[in-house]
């Protein structure tokens, strides 16, 4: 199934049916009278977020979605039948812009979450509901109310507790491999990744998601490589696992790269918690090795993690680390969503 995290959908609601102008004519009933119904309620557009979706691919193909309209009513006191609703089924963490693709709408960020992004439209009364005393025989009846119509963006955000990033050939997809069943393209070229890849991870008793994201290189803000396309995929991740390619001569250059494009994508990245690793240490002598953890330290300002994803060596520490980080972000997420105990004598 081809990744699509982006998607613009024309939607449309359901219109009212019309009120019956209608009257009863029956045999030996000397006295009629109206008896014209009303018109049935346009159908809603809703947005729901649902599990076992990953992919906003549905909606390349799918870009026109409207609601049935309502009935018309009908004599003997007959209502139009409702249109039925259109429910937009998207991903868990798929966000709604309006059409200016600015304007949030909704954030679909747990299952079963569900917002009205178009009301269908009343059904007008018939001329049975205007009979009264003074006006025995009314001659007149509502249009239904008109559809609402609008084109909104649908931009997903996988919902992930740990987001990978670094150059490209940092060692990544290699990393997502081995601690997970994911089975990401591994290569010796650049840019191997080209969508982000889910892993299930559970160490300790933790389980947390890792996302997996293409390399990103110096410029990626203004476009270079593929961009900071992919970066809204760590927007919701409660840590960052920063890799940097050990082998390279430029250790604190790679950083500083990575860094610099976090800070200008913004959003509240480069405020995430950070886990630095020095990756491929099986391909460094041991006394370059020791010197470039120095200077990658230095950089960065933290300790940092020697790791080995082909030997494996250093893996466990590195997944210690982000069960921590991943168990401190929730503890702390769960104690503002408990409310706070009200006072007693």
């Amino acid at each position: 199934m081809k990744f699509l995290d982006t998607a613009k959908v024309y939607i449309k609601s359901g219109s009212g049916g019309n009120g019956c102008i209608s009257f009863r004519r029956e045999k030996f009933i000397e006295f009629g009278g109206p008896n014209g119904g009303d018109g049935g309620r346009g159908g809603d557009v809703w947005a729901e977020a649902v599990e076992n979706l990953n992919t906003l691919i549905d909606y390349r193909y799918q870009q026109h979605m409207s609601a049935k309209n309502g009935g018309n009513g009908m004599g003997r006191d007959m209502a139009g039948a409702n249109g039925p609703d259109v429910i937009i089924k998207v991903p868990i963490g798929t966000e709604i812009y309006d059409e200016d693709n600015e304007t949030l709408i909704a954030d679909l960020d747990h299952p079963g979450a569900r917002v009205m992004l178009l009301k269908g439209g009343n059904g007008g009364f018939g001329n049975a509901h205007f009979k009264s005393s003074t006006n025995q025989a009314p001659r007149h009846a509502n249009p239904g109310q008109p559809a609402e119509e609008k084109t909104i963006w649908l931009r997903l955000k996988l919902i992930a507790d740990v987001g990978l990033i670094g150059l490209p050939n940092a060692g990544k997809s290699t990393f997502l491999a081995r601690v997970s069943a994911a089975k990401p393209k591994i290569a010796d070229y650049p840019f191997t990744t080209l969508n982000p890849q889910l892993g299930m991870v559970r160490v300790f008793g933790v389980d947390f998601v890792v996302a997996d994201l293409p390399g990103l290189i110096e410029g990626a803000h203004e476009g270079a490589g593929l961009g900071t396309k992919f970066l809204g995929h760590a927007e919701r991740t409660s840590v960052v696992l920063h890799l940097i390619d050990g082998t390279q001569s430029e250790i604190a250059l790679a950083y500083k790269t990575i860094r610099g494009e976090l800070n200008s994508y913004g959003h509240g990245l480069e405020d995430k918690p950070q886990i630095v690793v020095l990756n491929k240490a099986d391909a460094i002598p041991k006394a370059a090795l020791a010197k470039k953890r120095a200077s990658l330290e230095k950089v960065s300002g933290q300790a940092v993690i020697v790791m080995s994803g082909v030997s494996g060596q250093g893996v466990d520490d590195v997944l210690a680390a982000l069960a921590r980080a991943v168990d401190a972000s929730r503890n702390a997420d769960r104690q503002k969503s408990e409310p706070p105990l009200s006072w007693s004598p």
